[in-house]
């Protein structure tokens, strides 16, 4: 009966929240004195990347992830991907083994104990800001000389409308791997919205699918051809995701 399988889907929602919590809470110690040195941040990273996979697999996830090209330990790359669930950010940490930081939204940071966290190891952002945008052009150059990726998902955020395969990506991420001369890494989550999307009373466990796609170079772009190089990224990832070629 369908009242009971929403009740149930209720519950594991819940569930999500529960896990989430007790694993901050559990490791928050060590976590706080993580944050308080910069350079201490891959260790953090560390701890973020078990907090995901504890998070995924306690709620009945299992993953499969392919690779056409393999990162470099010690390079910096401009990682993006398509945006449409909550587990992103962990699916993130699952796949990327080198560290990362992730640039978000400044919103984010009002979440009890995960915001205490996030303002201090992510890249906060207000879009409509000016002064913020060149701030976080600041952090991200200190970031990548200290040998960081950085990880954005360029649609900015999670459309309303699940039937949108792929939103409209924003400048952000190519104007950065630009003017950074790192490459631009194409990853693509097949699966997230489907088993766990924004809307409360869906999803289910099951297999997420992600993959890695060939690097985009940007060795000897100019910002006139940023607009080109985010057109290109859209298209690798849209056609994975209308074709689903895992």
């Amino acid at each position: 009966m369908q009242w009971i399988k929403n009740i149930a889907i209720i519950l594991w929602r819940i569930w999500f929240y529960i896990v989430l919590t007790i694993v901050i809470v559990l490791f928050s110690p060590l976590l706080i004195i993580l944050v308080l040195k910069e350079t201490w941040y891959p260790y953090f990273f560390k701890i973020a990347r078990i907090w995901a996979k504890v998070i995924l697999f306690s709620m009945g996830f299992r993953l499969k992830i392919k690779k056409e090209e393999d990162l470099i330990t010690g390079k910096s790359y401009m990682l993006i991907a398509n945006h449409t669930s909550m587990i992103d950010i962990m699916m993130m940490l699952y796949i990327i083994k080198e560290p990362f930081v992730f640039v978000g939204k400044q919103e984010l940071a009002k979440f009890p104990i995960f915001g205490f966290f996030y303002k201090r190891t992510c890249i906060l952002v207000d879009r409509t800001n000016a002064k913020s945008k060149q701030a976080v052009f600041e952090q991200a150059q200190r970031r990548l000389n200290q040998g960081i990726s950085i990880c954005i998902f360029p649609e900015g955020g999670v459309p309303d409308d699940e039937t949108i395969v792929l939103d409209t990506f924003r400048d952000g991420a190519f104007r950065l791997a630009i003017d950074h001369q790192i490459p631009v890494v194409p990853m693509v989550f097949y699966d997230n919205k489907k088993h766990f999307s924004y809307t409360f009373i869906s999803g289910k466990p099951g297999t997420l699918r992600g993959k890695i796609k060939s690097f985009i170079e940007t060795h000897n772009m100019s910002q006139q051809d940023k607009k080109e190089l985010r057109q290109k990224a859209f298209d690798i990832i849209e056609r994975e995701l209308i074709t689903q070629q895992f």
